[in-house]
């Protein structure tokens, strides 16, 4: 058996004659490096290569799950394969990443019949080079020919087997679903420079190019599926003057994943506003949808569309709910073991308020939901007034706010209150009517919880005071405040130990007395987290119960900065300190901590 490095393989480098992989010569290097045994690659070689099983020898190796002997715990995966296989041939590594490739302009490098036939995938176009993913790197023909087609230099690099394989048959039938979408909607239209809404509109309601066309579907498809898959949390579809841009957002932080021709994406936007039952026709009105469907590996998945009428069309933005966060505790939203019991303490009260306040986006919804699940009992009767349902749960009455039939949060209270509820959850309080019904409603022995939108806890009690809410009120039936925020974790399989100088610490905890860590983690960067360097996002917490001191300060002329002192005296961590307990965990880094420096100080 010739090893992957010998000399018969470089000679065929410098003859270009294709050395193809084969099962035999993998597990022979393998025994050479220490990777794997004798015996089991004896055992792998007596094994018939089933129907439908890969064949490339690194996928059938990758399937015997043997351990990794180079690294103690871990296993020989397909992933760990290939980056050894990349190192024997001298090739760069890389886990192909659909976000970070122009799937418009890659797939117009090859044909797609060229592609498939060799196993090989453009990555990226960049000036006079090309990228192109192969799992045989002695497999060498091709590039002599491709270059000569594209007067491109070639540049290989090593990449999964079945990524290939499965992305070669996705981008290309995507490029392909968009630009026949595109050329069908040009046979009967032509386009001048400018493109008015009004204009959008009367070609979408000519019907040139509909929501049902099969090249639509297709791309509505790749759409959802790729946002489940990156753990996108929105999705945006952005109409321009001549293109239309798609976003994830994905950690809190957009990305832009592909630009759909103009006329394309008008089609694309129908069919999402289809699938969310919203009016296909009116296009000069906000509205609100919801699609209900399953992840690629059957997860079932809620979607809430909501469309906006812009300059060149309608900016449709789909938020993703994952039904996992309602069985989600309260240590794995972020709380640690003494705020996971303050806010416990707060909930579980048989009547009273309790408030959540944070920007859009900061987990409000998250909390309330996750709460109320753990609340929800069969003893216990919960209902809910919203504006919009967020995630419909058969564990809840759920009402949606509708002003156009003056159906508002006060008058939803004002029904439920005949409903007979224990637990009444508030979408958002807004305004003093329904602060004062939600406050006759804690007031007659029901619990309560909403949010407002303030940066900080005591902030809501001076909310509530300018909305008109006399003192005594407040005093009688708030039980507590958290304010909460959204920072993203680091990512744990390549975050790196660092060293924090003291003057650095007191700048980041802002003066306050808390202990230095003895280090902490910064992001790097790696194939998981897309280098980003995060992985996934977590809460930080300010928590205020209503302490009698606290209760005391309370009165129409209180001042806020006085609020905040006495909830400070009282026990009250501040968001920043927050984070910095996050930060001294290893959970986030400084720069997450600080983000957070601009609601809430230390001081």
């Amino acid at each position: 058996m010739n090893a992957l490095n010998s000399p018969q393989a470089a000679d065929a480098s410098t003859r270009r004659v294709d050395v193809p992989l084969n099962l035999d010569t993998v597990l022979s290097t393998l025994i050479a490096d220490g990777l794997c045994t004798q015996a089991a690659a004896q055992a792998l070689l007596a094994k018939p290569l089933l129907r439908g099983e890969h064949r490339h020898p690194l996928v059938r190796v990758a399937a015997c799950d043997w351990d990794n002997p180079t690294l103690p715990g871990r296993k020989l995966t397909l992933e760990a394969l290939m980056q050894w296989l990349a190192g024997r041939a001298g090739l760069p590594y890389l886990r192909i990443d659909p976000l970070g490739i122009e799937v418009a302009r890659i797939t117009t490098v090859m044909p797609y019949a060229y592609a498939s036939r060799l196993k090989i995938l453009p990555i990226k176009v960049q000036g006079s080079e090309v990228t192109i993913a192969t799992s045989e790197p002695w497999v060498f023909d091709w590039v002599h020919d491709l270059k000569q087609a594209l007067k491109l230099d070639i540049k290989r690099v090593v990449a999964n087997p079945i990524d290939i394989d499965r992305y070669l048959v996705e981008f290309y039938a995507l490029a392909r679903s968009v630009k026949a979408s595109g050329e069908e909607r040009a046979k009967l239209v032509s386009f001048g420079s400018a493109r008015s809404l009004e204009q959008l509109t009367d070609l979408g309601r000519r019907g040139q190019l509909t929501a049902d066309d099969s090249h639509v579907v297709n791309i509505v498809d790749w759409l959802l599926q790729y946002a489940f898959e990156s753990r996108a949390s929105d999705i945006h579809l952005e109409p321009r003057r001549d293109s239309g841009n798609v976003r994830f957002r994905i950690d809190g932080v957009l990305h832009e994943v592909y630009q759909i021709p103009a006329p394309v994406m008008v089609a694309v936007t129908s069919r999402i506003k289809i699938l969310g039952r919203m009016d296909v026709a009116e296009k000069r009105k906000p509205q609100d949808g919801r699609i209900k469907t399953r992840s690629p590996d059957g997860k079932e998945i809620e979607l809430r569309c909501s469309s906006l009428p812009t300059a060149f069309g309608e900016k449709l933005v789909m938020r993703i709910f994952d039904p996992e966060v309602l069985v989600k505790d309260f240590r794995q939203l972020g709380f640690n073991e003494a705020e996971a019991k303050a806010w416990a303490a707060m909930i579980e009260q048989p009547n009273g308020i309790v408030l959540v306040t944070g920007p859009t986006g900061s987990g409000k919804t998250t909390t309330l939901y996750s709460s109320l699940k753990q609340l929800a009992t069969p003893q216990v009767n919960v209902c809910t007034i919203e504006d919009p349902i967020e995630l419909v749960d058969g564990s809840f009455n759920q009402m949606q706010v509708q002003p156009n039939i003056e159906l508002g949060f006060a008058e939803g209270i004002r029904a439920l209150m005949r409903q007979d509820p224990d637990i009444i959850m508030v979408g958002e309080i807004r305004d003093l009517e329904t602060a004062e019904i939600a406050i006759q409603a804690a007031l007659t022995g029901h619990l309560v919880l909403s949010t407002l939108h303030t940066n900080d806890a005591p902030s809501a009690i001076s909310r509530l005071l300018d909305l008109g809410v006399p003192g005594y009120l407040i005093k009688s039936t708030l039980l507590g405040v958290v304010a909460q925020r959204l920072v993203r974790k680091l990512c744990p399989h390549c975050k790196r130990a660092a060293v924090i100088e003291p003057e650095r610490w007191a700048e980041i905890s802002g003066g306050w007395p808390i202990d230095r860590p003895a280090q902490i983690y910064a992001p790097v960067g790696c194939l998981e987290c897309r280098e980003t360097g995060y992985l996934g996002r977590v809460g930080i917490y300010e928590i205020m119960p209503l302490s009698a001191t606290l209760n005391a300060a309370i009165s129409a002329t209180t001042d806020l900065l006085l609020l905040r002192q006495q909830a400070l005296k009282d026990g009250m961590m501040p968001l920043r300190i927050a984070g910095c307990v996050k930060l001294a965990e290893g959970v986030t880094s400084v720069e997450e901590v600080l983000s957070l420096a601009a609601f809430a100080k230390a001081t």
